[in-house]
């Protein structure tokens, strides 16, 4: 396998990222994706990032700079959506792309980086925290409706 080329997210990568998500979920939804990646490019076209391996995306990685919410004033980098093609897991792709989001997260004047991962999904759990994500001092709450 090539070395990874790590890249920011363009509106061609949509087909991409939809083959990758139903790689890993089962379900096909470009109008999801189209949807999603036009929202993170349009607040921040540098911040998503790609992975590509001989000029395949192989990986993706959603995410923006912003402040204000939850009573968090400071500028916080969220990583939101991300995804590894089963078939390119374990070489470093999930790496790649956070990496290169937390540095812009940083030149972007945040301090932290936040992220949200349901109690259900072990495998995310154990990738955020192996890239140094720690608990944070606050409680997602929902209330069914």
């Amino acid at each position: 396998m090539a070395e990874p080329r790590v890249r920011p997210l363009t509106e061609l990568d949509v087909e991409a990222v939809c083959r990758i998500d139903e790689r890993i979920t089962g379900r096909y939804r470009p109008e999801v994706w189209e949807q999603r990646i036009a929202y993170y490019i349009r607040r921040d076209p540098d911040s998503s990032q790609v992975a590509e391996v001989d000029g395949r995306v192989v990986g993706f990685m959603l995410g923006e700079v912003r402040g204000g919410e939850f009573g968090l004033d400071e500028p916080t980098g969220w990583v939101e959506f991300f995804g590894v093609d089963p078939s390119a897991r374990e070489k470093g792709i999930g790496r790649g792309l956070i990496e290169a989001l937390l540095r812009h997260f940083k030149e972007n004047g945040a301090h932290v980086a936040r992220t949200m991962v349901a109690a259900r999904d072990k495998d995310i759990a154990a990738f955020v925290s192996a890239m140094g994500f720690t608990q944070a001092p606050v409680t997602a709450l929902e209330k069914r409706l």
